[in-house]
């Protein structure tokens, strides 16, 4: 509540003694486990898709691996395959064998965990578990405060990265946005992977733009973990890896990179980014059969590097407004794929991702709210582990907007409390208090104990959203939502510094050329 000040006070606050104390208490932090909202609430409980109709795309996306293929493989990774036991074949595309699937599906990682640099910031993808966070590639800014689309910079990189490490229900911080000030590729990579680092303790995730630049950064990284040993016990960055192009080819440099990062370490996210209508299919159902299909391929490339190598199952199959063409990532034909997608991740039982909370609005507007919210709750109500692009994302992926990334954190606490669903037990649904308030009690439960109670720990009340009745709006200088969000985030930046040691900083800074402050 303290970040927007005096933005956010209302009259009401002010005119009693008693209600300010109640705010008080309610604002003050509770314990991890008291939270009525917290990382890795278990969701599965929306399910679009049958046990038939899983069975049926699990069988679909194997006749594809087996009768199709991928093709462009890396001279490595056609050694690799083919050595347990893929076949390739006078067309120069790679099949796999039923056997060869399902043998290394029983050998992939699961109930994997993703560390932070902080470990109270570990994500254990188990389950239907479910943590949200950002992710993309945006080329431009959403400057609010100009009212302007600009190039992004390092810099936002870095205050995008800060912001999160400050937001409750923002779980982890995957690279955002593209350092359009870094022409170098080696320096743009480096700065995405420190700014990054730099700004939240959280897990991270990033990627690299060649499969040179792998060396360099994990350089990097054993810097600030303290070592290779340190890095290797608890790697505290994933490597988002398009290492398909859909459809049905695989990237090959991505695909080097791939074996570069397994091989030292890295948990991976396999991503399978089509996109429904141009370059996969337009059946939903059929959009999901080729993302799977394309991510078991992934996981027998994974397995056949090192068995049991950390990797994310991550189908992010898009949807294309038909009539043009476009991207629609705030659908709800994206919001389907993406809950299919997460029961599919189920079906194998592997630690799985997809994309939510996409808007192809400009601006964080009445459309971005509603394309935010439908598509989280469903990704969320459908127990996807890994929700990415959550927050800040407009214009279909090309604008990341730092005041939508805080009005994000209250959207996705909304989102939580429906994943986390009603707590029905022996306490609440005892009739006491009903008897204490309607046989000779006051009428009402306001005041009572067990509404004392509860205020904290079953309820979760907005930071920026705006609860007023019209008469305190107006008295409180009649806040708009953008202004009070625009007031958060420079709140927040004014406070969130570096989250490296200044020794450590100071060294990476000698070495590498870092282009934010």
């Amino acid at each position: 509540m303290s970040d927007i000040g005096e933005v956010c006070e209302p009259a009401r606050a002010r005119r009693s003694g008693g209600r300010a104390s109640r705010v008080a208490e309610r604002s003050a932090p509770l314990a991890e486990n008291l939270r009525p909202v917290r990382p890795g609430l278990p969701g599965g409980q929306y399910r679009p898709l049958t046990e038939a109709g899983m069975a049926r795309i699990h069988a679909s996306a194997l006749d594809a691996l087996e009768q199709i293929g991928l093709s462009q493989a890396p001279p490595s990774g056609v050694e690799l395959l083919t050595g347990a036991g893929a076949i390739l074949g006078d067309d120069g595309r790679i099949r796999f064998p039923r056997a060869l699937v399902e043998d290394m599906l029983a050998v992939a990682a699961r109930d994997i965990t993703l560390h932070g640099r902080d470990p109270k910031h570990d994500l254990h993808l188990t389950g239907t578990n479910v943590h949200f966070g950002t992710a993309g590639a945006a080329v431009h800014i959403v400057d609010l405060e100009r009212n302007e689309y600009r190039e992004s910079t390092a810099q936002d990189l870095y205050d995008a990265a800060r912001i999160t490490h400050h937001l409750d229900n923002v779980h982890f911080f995957q690279r955002a946005m593209v350092c359009r000030d870094v022409t170098d590729n080696y320096d743009m990579d480096v700065n995405t992977l420190y700014a990054c680092l730099a700004g939240t303790t959280k897990h991270v995730g990033t990627s690299f733009s060649d499969p040179s630049h792998v060396e360099g950064c994990f350089e990097l990284l054993h810097m600030v973990a303290g070592g290779e040993l340190a890095w290797r016990a608890r790697p505290f960055v994933s490597n988002s890896n398009c290492f398909v192009v859909p459809p049905m080819k695989f990237a090959e440099e991505s695909c080097i990179t791939m074996e570069k990062c397994i091989r030292k370490g890295m948990p991976m996210l396999l991503l399978s980014a089509g996109q429904a209508g141009a370059t996969a299919p337009a059946p939903i159902a059929l959009a999901i059969v080729q993302a799977v299909a394309e991510c078991l391929a992934g996981v027998v490339y994974v397995n056949a590097i090192r068995p049991g190598a950390p990797a994310i199952f991550g189908t992010w199959p898009f949807v294309s407004d038909l009539r043009t063409g476009a991207m629609s990532g705030g659908s709800a034909e994206q919001a389907l794929l993406t809950a299919g997608c997460a029961q599919m991740h189920h079906f194998y039982n592997l630690p799985g991702g997809a994309a939510s909370g996409i808007s192809d609005s400009k601006l964080p507007d009445m459309q971005a709210g509603w394309e935010q919210g439908i598509t989280n709750v469903l990704a969320g109500l459908s127990g996807l582990n890994m929700c990415y692009e959550a927050v800040g994302m407009h214009a279909s992926l090309l604008g990341f907007c730092l005041e939508s990334l805080v009005l994000g954190d209250d959207i996705l606490g909304q989102v939580l409390r429906c994943v986390r669903g009603i707590d029905v037990t022996e306490d609440s649904t005892s009739i006491e208090a009903m008897k204490q308030v309607c046989l000779g009690g006051p009428g009402h439960y306001l005041g009572s104990d067990q509404t004392l109670a509860l205020m904290q720990t079953e309820y979760i009340y907005p930071v920026v959203g705006n609860r007023m009745s019209p008469k305190e709006w107006a008295e409180a200088g009649k806040p708009l939502l953008l202004d009070r969000a625009i007031a958060r985030k420079n709140s927040i930046l004014a406070k969130a510094g570096s989250q490296i040691d200044p020794d450590i900083d100071a060294a990476i800074r000698a070495a590498y050329n870092i282009h934010f402050k």
